[in-house]
């Protein structure tokens, strides 16, 4: 195993690596060069969790889908006939995008490309950025080699955001977009060269030009970085918020609501799998200083979909709702409290940290993320069974699992014994002679 596999398989989860082991073997059976890249190989060699897997295909990917949807279940969730393109999810929460290796020709900037089929490099020189144009050989005859055209493994260890040729901002100014989330996201400041590109772009006004076609997918997966309050105040210092409304300028870039929200996800412990609708809670802040009005106009200009919409509207009233219900003072055991906060979406028990003023409401959420849940996931069905000697696979093992949860929820915590203390060995201390010096006791005058 080459190095980069090793390090490939100690940064993906279980799930994930199971996904890359069947793509190789689909690539074997089918003879086909298959390729891991852009994000998920950024993440790995930067040593970030990765969030999607990207895979590229020097042909079409149909035949893969195909494949995958038989051996691991996997289901398409989109696709792209044009970019030829097909995004797929699979069994623990994997999301994967299988893509034709291609170049991209620009007749003028911020135009659709022509798609035209090219090889894995020839594809990675025509990327946005340099630390998103690396790639991973998936292939019998060459696994694990590592595919860097453009430098992209020294960017990322400089730490800087480099565009991957001269003009990757001036083809397509959406890029812009993407240019900044990574900066904020890493930390990556731009290169000379690419600011020096970046203040060409926007002298000449291409970046006025995005598409609200892109703007609005864009605006979504902002909603899922780590640091939103500095992405927007980026984005508001460069002119480039009121793309997605010109109202969101100034003042009513809510800024101090970011902050709330980025300080109610530390009360959130990563390993639990804790998942949250984002977007609805990205939106309801990122408008939440906006009239009526304006928030019409967003929705529509970006083509912001029914159920996103209807997520963020209702999210104020559905968390006050759940507000309710844990003030309740029946709440008062453990697993009542977990019972009550399991089943709740996630977005809603979000918000309640950012703007509940009850303190029990506050605590009973902390509890349930900081150890109810804990202490169920880590609860296996083998010892379930071994403490209600029913067996995983009997029909009444679920009811049973339940009762043994809420017991150990609410048990209390067994106090451990205090450590005895060893003698300490007392050291005689010559007496002095009573008299002239130290020793002298003087009795105080009354």
């Amino acid at each position: 195993m080459s190095d980069y596999m090793f390090m490939l398989e100690s940064h993906l989860t279980a799930s994930q690596f199971q996904v890359v082991n069947a793509v190789q073997a689909a690539a074997a059976d089918t003879n086909v060069s298959v390729f891991l890249s852009g994000g998920a190989m950024r993440d790995v060699l930067g040593g970030y969790p990765v969030r999607d897997l990207d895979f590229v295909i020097e042909g079409l990917p149909k035949t893969f889908a195909k494949l995958l949807e038989k051996k691991l279940h996997g289901e398409v969730v989109a696709s792209d006939e044009r970019k030829k393109s097909i995004a797929m999810r699979f069994p623990g929460n994997v999301t994967a995008e299988f893509a034709m290796a291609k170049v991209e020709k620009y007749g003028r900037a911020g135009s659709k490309p022509q798609i035209i089929p090219a090889t894995i490099h020839e594809d990675l020189r025509g990327r946005d950025f340099t630390i998103n144009a690396i790639a991973l050989s998936l292939n019998k005859a060459s696994r694990g080699l590592l595919l860097d055209p453009t430098n992209g493994l020294a960017d990322l260890e400089r730490r800087e955001m480099q565009t991957a040729y001269s003009y990757a901002l001036y083809d397509d100014p959406a890029r812009i977009l993407r240019m900044w989330r990574f900066s904020v996201r890493m930390n990556f400041p731009l290169s000379e060269r690419t600011r020096g590109q970046y203040a060409n772009v926007k002298e000449s006004g291409q970046h006025l030009k995005i598409s609200n076609e892109i703007l609005g997918p864009e605006l979504l997966r902002m909603a899922g970085e780590g640091n939103p309050a500095e992405l927007l105040r980026i984005l508001d210092e460069e002119k480039i918020l009121p793309l997605f409304s010109p109202a969101l300028t100034g003042a009513k870039v809510n800024l101090a609501g970011m902050q709330k929200l980025m300080k109610a996800r530390t009360h959130i412990p990563f390993e639990i799998g804790f998942e949250a609708n984002q977007p609805s809670l990205f939106l309801y802040l990122l408008t939440q200083k906006l009239t009526p009005k304006e928030k019409t106009a967003l929705i529509k200009n970006m083509s912001i979909d029914k159920a996103t919409v209807n997520s963020w509207q209702q999210l104020e009233a559905k968390s006050k709702k759940l507000e309710k219900e844990l003030k309740s003072p029946l709440l008062k055991k453990p697993s009542l409290i977990y019972k009550a906060l399991r089943h709740a979406a996630g977005d809603q028990v979000v918000f309640l940290l950012m703007n509940s003023s009850e303190r029990q409401v506050q605590e009973r959420i902390k509890n349930y993320l900081q150890k109810f849940v804990g202490i169920v996931q880590e609860t296996t069905d083998a010892e379930v069974s071994e403490a209600t000697k029913i067996a995983p696979e009997a029909s009444k093992f679920a009811k049973a699992k339940e009762e043994y949860l809420a017991k150990k929820l609410d048990a209390k915590p067994k106090k451990l014994p205090e450590p005895e203390l060893e003698a300490v060995p007392t050291i005689p201390v010559p007496q002095q002679p009573m008299g002239r010096g130290t020793g002298r006791v003087v009795a105080a005058r009354s």
